[in-house]
């Protein structure tokens, strides 16, 4: 993943501010959670909770977020809303048959399973604390021949199809804004790309705006804005 976004297609595909989570999990007839702590968040995401069927967050990844898993992202020193936001969505609602967020096929992905069991409050916590952690193994870039066109689109974007410029929201660094735009900076190439097409088939339906943006793209400009992304720091 915003998540090849622009200030003018609102929160782009992958981040929505906190006031959204406040609404969305009061839209769920649940009341709204106490402050976020931190220190629950580690704990939950280093041990789990195996009374309630919660698995460490850190199996799969790694260290205060920072995977070793290409297929696992890094969620190091990302906006507490953004996480906040993604792990709502993995989760289905009451009365729903399908989470909103779903991974290839239309099927429910992996994390859907995972962030079930997790509260309202859990999110928060646990969101906090990967945002106050450092991000010290960041992917890099491998595909030295689409250099050119990843800085292209991550720059300017493709003007002739109207694909706006990726730094325009996460930042030409790609730090993303906290609270607003998801870092992508030293992100899994390989996930990024996955993200992106998940996005542009229509699969991961969270963010209209991003499902327009990637459908104007190829693979390759898929994989060479992945590819730079991840080189970013």
């Amino acid at each position: 993943m915003k998540r090849v976004l622009s200030r003018m297609i609102a929160a782009g595909g992958l981040v929505l501010g906190a006031s959204v989570m406040s609404t969305s999990f009061a839209a769920d007839g649940a009341p709204a959670p106490a402050k976020p702590d931190a220190a629950k968040g580690a704990q939950l995401f280093q041990q789990g909770d195996a009374a309630r069927g919660v698995i460490a967050c850190i199996t799969c990844h790694g260290p205060g977020g920072n995977s070793s898993i290409p297929a696992n992202p890094n969620l190091a020193g990302q906006p507490h809303e953004y996480l906040a936001k993604q792990l709502h969505d993995f989760r289905t609602k009451e009365g729903a048959k399908l989470p909103a967020r779903l991974g290839p096929g239309g099927n429910p992905s992996p994390m859907s399973a995972l962030a079930q069991p997790l509260t309202p409050q859990d999110i928060q916590n646990v969101s906090l604390y990967l945002a106050t952690q450092q991000l010290t193994q960041p992917a890099t870039a491998g595909h030295e021949n689409l250099v050119e066109l990843g800085q292209k689109i991550w720059r300017g974007g493709l003007p002739e199809r109207n694909v706006p410029a990726c730094a325009s929201c996460h930042s030409p660094s790609g730090a993303g804004i906290p609270g607003q735009y998801p870092r992508l900076a030293g992100q899994f190439p390989s996930y990024l790309e996955e993200q992106l097409k998940l996005f542009r088939s229509g699969d991961r339906k969270t963010n209209e705006p991003m499902h327009t943006i990637a459908d104007r793209m190829s693979d390759t400009d898929i994989k060479a804005v992945a590819d730079y992304a991840a080189g970013l720091r």
